[in-house]
């Protein structure tokens, strides 16, 4: 127990000296975890943060489950998609603690492991192409060995959650002040949900202001921008296309005056401006990421009845950082 403690407490300092942004989801809403004392090392003037588990009483992961499907059913997801319970533990203890994270790297499992948690909701699938093989040999399949190995079951919703209603996509959408909003390509079982959204302002906005607006949302400082042809960040637009991680196949050929999406190929992006479309770039992962702390209250308080006790990781983040 002492050891995995100290665990926790380095990777939590060491965030603390690069994530200051971070720290807030995880200290306000982490009622699993709490912040109870600080202490001063012997041999040197460092400040360290001592954290406990507290006593949630736990839900079955069933139970969890059923949650977790009747806010974004499965059959929302694309056909392509991997999503549901991807790594199963088979142990029939209740889950007290689950963490949220955008992308489940092996940092990012440390922190489940010294925070007890019984779940990760991994917005990105963690198993998405076939494994031949789960060893030590590779990152992602030595994630699921600890994972087994520490009782931690893995769940993935990914595009369950940009198809659904008050998902990522519409959580993206509130950059701006919308009049509508439908789905760009609506779901076969319920036209109400699908891929992407198509969104008409209350009234018209500069491309500078949808920037600054993107921005502010997301919480970046910096993002690409492709002005259409022939035009100026200082021109009005009505109406913005929108899809959360990698929207080319979603947003192309669309009628809008702005794309907004985490990343594009470069012939889609030429092909947009050329046809006078702005598009807006903000990395694939930080167009998605966001969308957690708005689940994490939906999660712990009104899913699960503050049974649970949900954090969010503060060591995932896009792998890209524009310079």
């Amino acid at each position: 127990m002492f050891s995995t403690t100290l665990r926790f407490i380095s990777l939590r300092y060491g965030a603390m000296g690069m994530l200051k942004s971070e720290i807030q989801p995880f200290t306000v809403a982490s009622v699993s975890i709490g912040i109870h004392s600080i202490v001063k090392s012997r041999s040197q003037s460092t400040t360290m943060l001592h954290c406990c588990q507290s006593n949630y009483p736990g839900k079955n992961l069933r139970e969890v489950l059923q949650h977790l499907e009747g806010f974004a059913p499965l059959n929302f997801a694309e056909s392509w998609d991997n999503v549901g319970l991807l790594v199963d533990p088979m142990e029939n203890v209740p889950v007290k603690n689950i963490l949220l994270t955008n992308d489940l790297t092996e940092d990012v499992l440390e922190e489940a492991i010294s925070a007890s948690a019984g779940l990760i909701i991994s917005y990105h699938p963690n198993i998405f192409h076939g494994l031949k093989s789960v060893t030590a040999k590779t990152w992602k399949e030595r994630i699921i060995v600890k994972c087994i190995k520490h009782n931690i079951a893995v769940f993935s919703p990914h595009t369950s959650w940009d198809a659904v209603q008050g998902g990522v996509n519409d959580w993206l959408s509130e950059a701006f002040e919308v009049n509508s909003k439908t789905p760009i390509i609506e779901n076969p079982t319920n036209p109400s949900v699908g891929a992407g959204r198509l969104c008409i302002l209350k009234k018209p906005i500069t491309v500078e202001k949808a920037v600054e607006s993107v921005k502010s949302h997301i919480g970046i400082p910096h993002l690409r921008l492709a002005l259409g042809k022939n035009k100026i960040e200082s021109d009005t637009i009505s109406s913005i296309a929108l899809c959360a991680g990698s929207g080319s196949s979603v947003l192309r050929g669309v009628k809008a005056d702005l794309y907004l999406t985490g990343e594009m190929l470069h012939h889609d992006v030429l092909e947009a401006t050329q046809n006078g479309i702005h598009v807006i770039l903000c990395n694939h992962s930080d167009s998605e990421r966001g969308f957690l702390k708005v689940f994490q209250t939906k999660l712990q308080n009104e899913l699960l009845e503050e049974k649970v006790g949900v954090i969010i990781a503060i060591n995932d983040r896009d792998p890209l950082k524009t310079v």
